[in-house]
Formats: C-alpha cells, structure tokens, sequence
C-alpha cells in the first residue's frame, strides 16, 4: 500500500486485525460483508519507538520485530507491516523494505498488508505475480490538502511531505526554503547525471580478521607426523610470533 505522509494507514492496518479478530471470535464486524478465510496467526509491525532499558534503538527494534515476522509468518497468517526501513539511510532502508516484501510474496505467500512511502517499491507487481498497488487519496486545493482516507487501485502519484510539515506548523520560511531545495533537488536528479562517489570503505565488525599469509604458508608446509615434540612445540612458540607480528 503506497501511501501519503498523512492519510493514517496505520490506522487502516490497525482495523484491518481487529476486524479480523473479531470475525474469528464470531462477533459483529463493522462493514458491509465480511468474507475471510481460515488465519492461523496476525503479525504486525506498525509504529516506532526505542527501547531505553534493553539499550535497542528504534530501528533495532524495527528489525527484531520484522524478523520474528520473517522467521514464523506462514501462507495462512496475516502479516502489517508499516514503513519498514525508515530508521536507516533511504538505500539500507529501501533495499530492506524491497527485500522484505519480496520475501513474504515469494517464499511466505503470506496475506500482507505492506505500507511504505518507498516510491520504487510500486515496481512490484512488475515482477510479483500475487502483488498489487493501492493508495490512499488526496485532493489539492491551492496550497491546501485534504485526505479523503479512501482506498484506491495503483499507487500514489505523489508524496506530501512538505503540505504536511505546513499542517504540523512548521514556519512559512522553513517551507519556503524546503520548496526550493525541492525544486532543485529534483532539477538536479532528473537532468543531470549523477557523478559516481567512491563511498570509504566500512569495517566489518563482524568478519573474522584476514588471515596472515606467511604463517598459513609455514603451516601448510609443516608435517607433525615427521616432527618430535619438542620441534612441535617450538614450531608452536614460532608459529605464535609470526601471528602477533
């Protein structure tokens, strides 16, 4: 579901599973007619806040959240999700979002509900068959917006990110200067080809260290079967010092 910045889909997610709750307790569900199959189990990840006392940053908790999604969802369960990856750069978060997608389609086929801003992710149904686009709509008046909260096919034409900072209260010249980096931000992408940067190489904080080659070449040349062990525990004290060289 691609959506405007102000159209609360989270709310429509949220009825969505009390609807559903509902329907399966057999009680009276709030719409016209009500036709759902056999869920074995809703997940949801909607909403963003840390975790001060475990030390979890608020995306860390995004993650843990989507991963129990990912790692116990199944073709019966109900999966909501909204605005994964936002906590992140726009490509990590864009590229784990695309991916998450993606994989509750293809190897879940979970019924999914997933709310994004992401404009790439309406690509899709190019590519997933069991996939479609909706919106929620908005109509113009001048410098005003109205949201009508209704659902419609295809994705959205557009986002309304600086019409709802303007409702917020943020300050007219904020606004104003926002509009024009706006302007050029989209001058700049779409007629002039972006430079290619070589981004600084990132340390992986989780690779084991590059092995030392000069050690790993004595090892693979020494033969235990032909050393006393004396001479193996001197190779040993050796074989130390060249790795803390």
């Amino acid at each position: 579901m691609h959506h405007q910045l102000l159209s609360t889909p989270n709310l429509l997610l949220d009825q969505l599973d009390h609807f559903l709750l509902l329907a399966h307790i057999g009680s009276f569900v709030p719409a016209t007619s009500v036709d759902i199959g056999p869920i074995d189990r809703i997940f949801t990840r909607i909403g963003s806040s840390d975790d001060l006392a475990g030390g979890r940053s608020t995306f860390m908790v995004e993650m843990t959240e989507t991963a129990n999604i990912l790692n116990n969802a199944s073709d019966k369960s109900l999966v909501l999700m909204d605005e994964i990856g936002r906590g992140t750069s726009t490509f990590d978060g864009l590229s784990l979002a695309w991916a998450c997608a993606t994989y509750l389609s293809k190897t879940l086929s979970s019924y999914t509900l997933f709310a994004t801003h992401y404009f790439e992710l309406t690509q899709l149904p190019e590519t997933l068959k069991n996939v479609d686009n909706v919106h929620l709509t908005a109509t113009e008046h001048g410098d005003k917006i109205l949201f009508q909260h209704q659902v419609q096919p295809g994705p959205a034409n557009q986002s309304y990110g600086l019409q709802v900072a303007q409702l917020a209260g943020v300050p007219k010249s904020v606004i104003k200067d926002a509009k024009q980096i706006l302007t050029e931000l989209e001058r700049s992408s779409s007629s002039t080809p972006t430079k290619s940067i070589p981004a600084p190489e990132q340390v992986d904080l989780f690779s084991a260290p590059p092995p030392n080659s000069k050690a790993m070449e004595s090892l693979a040349d020494f033969n235990p079967d032909e050393s006393t062990p004396r001479q193996a525990l001197e190779y040993l004290y050796q074989l130390k010092s060249m790795l803390d060289s």
